[in-house]
């Protein structure tokens, strides 16, 4: 299973990093737009720099003709690293540089999939990862962990494909639990939500009880007062 964070924010990156066993950084317009004008390129080689090469960075491309997105592609590898994944969304342009992208050595992400035809035609033209858009698609009624995100795993493994199913748009926790169940390799999200659901009032609860007991039965609050 792997987990990565669905953001750009350096601080968060750094902070969260050092609590949560994360895999890799996902990222895409609308989270740059979230953080604020950045110096692109150099702000994604700080990202590796925090991450290193053992995790993977995605960086996704804003053209919607497959030569733009090609183009695109080719500048975020010179400018940030050759380990990038680029995340391309699935449409028909999408798909044809994917294709393209793939023969030629690139490693890809195919996001923005929110239907079983997207999904295999990005599995069937190499994607490393295809990334279904769970809320997005729960609030459209799809029953994705019901049939699309386990219609792709029975579809990768029966074809002995290698790409990974990278789930993402989560609101909840219990969505991520629902898309890993359903199949999904792979969870991105943000880690501002996994901290926040460790923050559970009966979780703090249960650690004042053991405390209050041994404070009780030792006379001391801590095991360094021994």
């Amino acid at each position: 299973m792997e987990i990565m964070f669905d953001t750009v924010n350096i601080e968060d990156i750094k902070k969260y990093g050092e609590i949560f066993p994360y895999t890799g950084v996902t990222s895409n317009p609308s989270i740059i737009k979230a953080e604020g004008k950045i110096d692109f390129f150099n702000h994604f080689k700080e990202i590796r720099e925090i991450i290193g090469f053992d995790k993977t960075l995605h960086v996704q491309v804003t053209g919607t003709e497959s030569d733009v997105i090609i183009a695109e592609a080719e500048k975020i590898v010179k400018n940030i690293d050759k380990a990038v994944y680029i995340k391309i969304p699935t449409t028909v342009e999408g798909l044809k540089a994917i294709r393209y992208l793939k023969a030629h050595g690139y490693r890809v992400t195919a996001t923005a999939v929110y239907t079983r035809l997207q999904g295999l035609m990005a599995i069937q033209c190499g994607a490393d990862y295809i990334a279904p858009y769970f809320n997005r698609m729960e609030n459209f009624d799809m029953d994705i962990e019901a049939t699309t995100i386990s219609y792709f795993r029975e579809a990768i493994e029966v074809n002995n494909y290698k790409t990974k199913i990278l789930a993402a748009s989560f609101k909840n926790v219990a969505q991520v639990h629902k898309a890993l169940s359903a199949g999904a390799h792979s969870i991105t999200v943000q880690p501002k939500l996994l901290y926040s659901a460790m923050g559970m009032a009966e979780i703090d609860k249960a650690v004042e009880a053991f405390n209050e007991d041994f404070k009780k039965t030792m006379g001391v609050t801590s095991i360094l007062d021994l």
